[in-house]
């Protein structure tokens, strides 16, 4: 792609002195820019006379500027600065003058890379602060994003220290500066801001991404099983890139009677207002479970809570709940417009439960009903709940999905190859992705109950 070329900056009419500045400066004011590539002569080259109290710009015109400096001290003319200013590419150094922090503030724009500011210069409205680097610290809060280098008398090193300790990246000393000092000293200036600039976006980023790992981390489920024989494996995976939670949400608990309930759901979209919103129907889900209530009532309940929290009323949740009797044989399923769970047992094909009664996803219709489904799940099982992102992979570079048919089928496989658990998860959600060719677009959850003699 070609790289576009930076357009010079127009000097603005009142700097250039083409029209009045906006606002008057009180007291006497040197507002200039030099382009240093030539000693000063007694009679500067020709140029528009700025307003009055101001001293016109002075600029040569064949010359390139590279870098800008912003001189702020209280004598420009006294100043230490000799006109051999150049970058590292031999390029002159602009500068800019300013006699105290008032206009100092007019002439700091985008342009300007690096700031020399006399520190025996008063502080704005700070006529009794005892503090020495008080102008120092006013600069700093208003250009935090330029380099800063101290300028000090040469008996006073140890405030120029301090000022670096403050936030300045350099101090020097007026009586020993020369040109090819100060020419250095703003390079290195300039280019340690940059880095220090890279380096706190860097770790601000590192510590938002971090702080995102946890927060989300913390929002995926611990399930509360104590006290039950059965086994327990979960696999997700986001469709969002770098995100650690999508929309779809499970959970699982046991309650004081011994039934263990567990819930799988889908909220359609996959953004982080989808993700959040099945937070909040997920830990929603526990409470009512804790609270004794279960099937149609829970998701009547949960419908209510959807209705109110969604952002948009187009916005709908499918969801399976399971619960598993005490003695373990026995289970209510429901199922919200969402795909019915994999039932496998020993000596027997896996197949999916009854679906029959399906009712619809949470949401859609005012005062919807869902039938609780009673299943036979048999002495030894494992029960796979699901969200359609498992399901609705391509297969190949066609347009066709795997499908319930098609994952069952897998899962068959799998477990005749001896793959249980945490390792069957796993497997068969690689290879739904390697089926769909990369990363699937939509978020994958699993979950797998596991009842051993």
């Amino acid at each position: 792609m070609p790289v576009p070329v930076p357009r010079q900056r127009a000097i603005p009419a009142a700097e250039s002195g083409q029209a009045p500045a906006a606002s008057p400066i009180v007291g006497s004011t040197q507002d200039s820019s030099q382009t240093l590539a030539a000693p000063r002569t007694a009679n500067p080259p020709e140029s528009t006379a700025g307003p009055a109290g101001t001293a016109p710009e002075r600029t040569q015109a064949t010359a390139h500027t590279n870098l800008t400096l912003l001189l702020i001290e209280d004598d420009p003319a006294g100043s230490p600065i000799v006109p051999d200013l150049l970058d590292q590419a031999g390029k002159p150094i602009r500068v800019r003058t300013a006699r105290n922090l008032t206009e100092a503030e007019r002439l700091l724009t985008d342009d300007v890379h690096c700031i020399l500011l006399d520190l025996a210069l008063p502080a704005p409205g700070r006529a009794g602060d005892d503090d020495e680097l008080a102008v120092l610290k006013h600069v700093l809060d208003l250009a935090p994003r330029h380099a800063v280098l101290a300028l000090t008398a040469s008996n006073d090193a140890e405030r120029g220290a301090e000022a670096v300790r403050v936030g300045a990246q350099d101090y020097l000393v007026r009586d020993e500066l020369d040109g090819r000092l100060l020419s250095r000293a703003i390079r290195y200036a300039v280019e340690r801001k940059r880095s220090e600039s890279a380096e706190r976006r860097l770790a601000e980023g590192r510590m938002r991404a971090q702080e995102n790992r946890r927060l989300e981390r913390g929002l995926l489920p611990t399930p509360l099983l104590e006290g039950s024989s059965l086994r327990f494996a979960a696999r997700y995976r986001p469709g969002r890139s770098r995100a650690l939670l999508g929309g779809d949400f499970y959970d699982v608990v046991r309650t004081p009677d011994g039934t263990v309930h567990a819930m799988i759901g889908d909220v359609c979209g996959h953004g982080p207002d989808e993700a959040a919103l099945g937070v909040e129907l997920r830990i929603a889900w526990r409470a009512l479970t804790l609270a004794g209530l279960c099937g149609d009532q829970l998701l009547g309940t949960l419908q209510q809570v959807l209705e109110h929290e969604r952002a948009d009323d187009e916005i709908f949740a499918t969801l399976c709940t399971v619960d598993i009797a005490p003695d373990g044989r026995r289970a209510g399923l429901c199922l919200a417009g969402h795909p019915s769970p994999l039932l496998a047992r020993p000596g027997l094909p896996a197949r999916l439960l009854p679906y029959d009664n399906n009712g619809p996803a949470l949401g859609l219709l005012p005062g919807a009903r869902w039938p609780r489904m009673q299943v036979e799940l048999g002495a030894e099982w494992s029960l796979m709940l699901y969200t359609d992102g498992l399901i609705e992979g391509r297969v190949g570079d066609g347009g066709e999905r795997l499908g319930q048919d098609g994952m069952v089928e897998m899962v068959r496989r799998q477990l005749s190859e001896g793959l249980s658990g945490e390792q069957l998860l796993r497997a068969a959600v690689n290879e739904v992705r390697n089926l769909n060719g990369g990363e699937l677009t939509d978020d994958v959850a699993v979950l797998l109950l596991d009842r051993m003699p």
